[in-house]
């Protein structure tokens, strides 16, 4: 029988539309899109790419833990921007989040607008069976 199950935590942000943080299906765990929401004060950290980048990071880290997952687990990163000038920015920031170089499979993209009018949104898919 696979299992359903919406994945919520007071450690990310809040979900703003009709939609949940996360689902866990079939061993793997579909993050929704992060933007860079502090979830303690619910603001949005826009001040720099960097910071942005890094608050975004943290969001998906708590999802990731409120299953005992890490960073390790992740197997696909989707990365959008509004400014692919960002890219190398992003990159550095991201780059810290995963260990020994074992990067997910990902995209990066530019789009034309995004939630909040932050300039970045990433979502992430990860396994329960790996590494």
């Amino acid at each position: 029988m696979n299992l359903i199950k919406a994945i919520n935590t007071t450690n990310a942000p809040s979900a703003i539309g009709p939609y949940h943080q996360a689902i866990k299906a079939n061993g793997f765990l579909f993050c929704s899109g992060q933007i860079a929401i502090d979830p303690k004060t619910n603001q949005l950290v826009t001040s720099d790419i960097a910071s942005e980048t890094e608050q975004i990071m943290k969001n998906i880290c708590a999802l990731l833990e409120a299953e005992s997952l890490s960073t390790g687990n992740i197997v696909k990163a989707s990365i959008f921007m509004r400014n692919m000038d960002d890219y190398a920015q992003v990159n550095k920031i991201y780059a810290q989040y995963f260990k020994d170089g074992k990067y997910p499979a990902r995209e990066a993209v530019a789009v034309a607008g995004l939630p909040k009018n932050v300039n970045l949104e990433i979502s992430i898919i990860a396994t329960y069976q790996w590494p």
